[in-house]
């Protein structure tokens, strides 16, 4: 099979969404999907590689962000297959399909590593919001539910990012 193929397989379901929308809401998770996986290991990456005065209390946070984000990677692959489709979850098949930019060559410093999760979890967010218009549109309120919880713990943790970012003139 081709990979176009692959990405239009469905297996059967007694969802009563119709196929020609699940295939589209596969086609968005699967997506999602990558993006995830990438995201987790970009932070992953963060996490195990910042150093400087602030090294502890980062290292904790990347790690604290990690653990948020890699719990929605398998819920949107299960969704995926609920839905009759076949989850893309390998290391390469993200790679190939992963919107996110590359993270930047080591070394950085602990600012350069938190700017960089800021604009990737920025990215990662405004997809998520777009999956909440687009599932509302094709009326998959399950698949609505799930970018609205994913959105809600990601604004989270980008705040959590940024406000190591912001300066207050107090």
């Amino acid at each position: 099979m081709t990979t176009k193929q692959l990405e239009k397989h469905m297996y059967s379901t007694r969802i009563d969404i119709p196929e020609a929308t699940r295939v589209r809401v596969n086609e968005l998770l699967n997506t999602t999907l990558a993006a995830t996986l990438d995201l987790w290991t970009q932070v992953k990456q963060a996490h195990w590689n910042v150093k400087g005065m602030n090294f502890y209390q980062l290292h904790l946070l990347f790690d604290s962000i990690a653990t948020a984000v890699y719990e929605y990677i398998d819920l949107v692959a299960e969704r995926i297959t609920a839905l009759g489709g076949e989850a893309h979850g390998t290391a390469r098949q993200s790679a190939k399909t992963s919107f996110l930019p590359e993270y930047p060559s080591l070394p950085i410093s602990e600012k350069d590593h938190t700017v960089a999760l800021a604009e990737r979890l920025a990215a990662y967010a405004k997809h998520v919001r777009d999956g909440i218009a687009k599932t509302n549109e094709l009326n998959d309120q399950t698949t609505n539910d799930l970018y609205i919880e994913i959105s809600r713990e990601i604004d989270k943790q980008l705040w959590f990012i940024e406000a190591h970012l912001q300066q207050t003139n107090h």
